[in-house]
């Protein structure tokens, strides 16, 4: 009989794992903002994100569990992203990211201003 030995994932990295990435934040925060959104509206605030990567990573939130994507039987189709009840709970958590982020503004922009332009998207 093999026995399988289950590790403890530090809950940081379990958390991160689920919306970590370029575009995953983008998109939660977008979500939290805005509360419903169409796929023309993430065009319209993310510009620089392709068609691919933003149903690839709309896919997998939807996938996780942390956003609800609604189709509309109608013509042309219609599809509303919005927080799931579990995405919701992370709302604290967004939050505190922004006033940090808005807090050590000064800081923050210094720091990203000594990277490469590649690692910075100070928009969207």
């Amino acid at each position: 009989m093999t026995s399988h030995k289950r590790y403890m994932m530090c809950p940081v990295d379990a958390a991160l794992a689920l919306m970590s990435g370029k575009w995953k934040p983008r998109i939660l925060w977008k979500l939290h903002h805005f509360k419903v959104l169409r796929y023309s509206g993430f065009k319209r605030e993310m510009p620089s994100i392709t068609h691919k990567m933003l149903a690839q990573q709309l896919r997998e939130l939807e996938n996780d569990g942390l956003i609800i994507r609604t189709m509309y039987a109608v013509m042309p189709p219609k599809v509303e992203y919005r927080l799931s009840d579990l995405g919701q709970t992370l709302a604290p958590v967004i939050d505190a990211l922004t006033t940090w982020s808005f807090t050590h503004e000064t800081e923050v922009r210094a720091i990203l201003e000594r990277k490469e332009p590649a690692e910075v998207v100070l928009s969207q």
